[in-house]
């Protein structure tokens, strides 16, 4: 049962709901499963290969799908009942995980296989990630949308710091055909979980519409709403312009800058996981705190600051605590963002509009191609230094300029 909504909202009230805590341990282990992929795929592609430029290739190949498929699979979310739709991903998602084991088992997997499994993973990531925000806006009062999303984001930061571990460890003790022989186990069981969430119904306007014109709505809806507009901008300045610090640049620092092997790195990945856990838990306590919009801008100065810090530091153990404090406010962000764009997008066009937010995955590789670019230049500290001091010019601005962003209250979205 639902908790009353008039109730305090403490740190773990969404979890009190049956239904939500069921897609939560869903969506855990299903952030899980990513990591262990995104390992394994990048070991089996540098070993089939030895090139960089096919690692970067397989990631480009899994934006282009999404790319492609985002658009429509918005439209899917708000068509079609989303415990289908889910299962069904799943077993589309069982079906590509068990053929490339087998492949891998039988000795017949080429190097094309992994591009096919990458573009279509990416498709199957296309449409659970609106899916999956949809589902949590369904099963929890709106004065409770912050803390379950707050959850939801720190189930995956706690999968960005053990995932990899687990991954590497599986790929040494079973192989990588083993790995996604799990893979594919893993989300056969998820299929269960689903069954067991109640989704109540909802009206679908969707299909009133029709073709080009329906999906299109989404796009029209965020383009002519200057609340989801900037919101959705605001998500994009900390993919292009943070992330690729995160996710690009980590490997560069372990071994040009702290002198390391793959053991710094691990130190530097894990302190921003560590640090994430407990910004999202923070998150997830702040309750019925009003002013989200001046948090958000406030968490993301002191993101790009800890970051510029993170450059300038010489030695490791000055680093990390500055890393880990990156990643304390990356979710304090993100997870605000994500509140407040969801709270102003109406029910109707949740799926197509956040289809939309996610196509801002897409441009994390044009931030990594450009911070590559800079750190080959220059070096990696610049890079991250000419990132962030940028993102905190634009933020200033929008904190300055921007006063509607600056002064709005969650309550203005949740009695909406």
């Amino acid at each position: 049962m639902a908790p009353d909504t008039q109730d305090r909202i403490t740190t773990f009230s969404s979890l009190r709901i049956r239904n939500y805590r069921w897609l939560f341990v869903g969506n855990s282990l299903s952030n899980g499963a990513q990591w262990v992929q995104q390992v394994t795929m990048g070991w089996l592609v540098y070993d089939l290969t030895g090139s960089g430029v096919a690692l970067g290739s397989i990631n480009m190949m899994r934006a282009v799908f999404s790319l492609l498929v985002a658009p429509l699979a918005g439209a899917a979310v708000d068509r079609y009942s989303r415990r289908d739709l889910m299962v069904w991903v799943k077993y589309f998602l069982v079906a590509i995980s068990l053929g490339l084991g087998v492949l891998l088992i039988a000795g017949r997997a080429e190097i094309w296989h992994l591009f096919l499994f990458a573009g279509l993973g990416g498709a199957g990531m296309a449409i659970e990630m609106p899916l999956r925000q949809d589902a949590v806006m369904d099963l929890v009062p709106r004065t409770m949308a912050a803390n379950a999303l707050a959850l939801d984001r720190t189930s995956w930061a706690v999968m960005r710091s053990v995932g990899p571990g687990i991954g590497g460890f599986t790929l040494l003790w079973i192989g990588a055909d083993g790995n996604f022989l799990i893979q594919a186990a893993a989300h056969a069981l998820l299929i269960l979980a689903v069954y067991q969430i109640n989704f109540p119904a909802r009206a679908t306007a969707a299909r009133a519409q029709g073709g080009l014109r329906e999906v299109l709505a989404g796009f029209q809806f965020v383009i002519h709403s200057p609340s989801t507009r900037t919101f959705v901008l605001l998500q994009w300045l900390l993919t292009i312009f943070i992330v690729p610090s995160f996710s690009a640049l980590p490997a560069i620092y372990a071994k040009e800058v702290f002198h390391g092997g793959p053991e710094v790195l691990g130190y530097l990945l894990a302190a921003i996981g560590v640090g994430g856990i407990f910004g999202g838990l923070l998150t997830a306590s702040l309750g019925r705190f009003d002013r989200r919009g001046l948090l958000q801008i406030v968490a993301f100065l002191v993101l790009c600051a800890s970051m510029i810090g993170f450059a300038l530091s010489s030695t490791l153990w000055v680093a990390l605590p500055l890393l880990a404090l990156a990643g304390f406010v990356e979710l304090i962000y993100l997870s605000t963002n994500m509140t407040l764009l969801q709270l102003s997008i109406p029910d109707e066009l949740r799926g197509r509009a956040t289809s939309v937010q996610t196509l801002g995955i897409l441009l994390s590789p044009v931030g990594a191609l450009f911070a590559g670019i800079v750190a080959d230049i220059w070096n990696v500290q610049a890079a991250t230094i000419v990132m962030s001091g940028t993102a905190a010019v634009i933020m200033l601005a929008v904190a300055v300029f921007a006063s509607s962003v600056r002064n709005y209250r969650m309550s203005e979205a949740t009695n909406a």
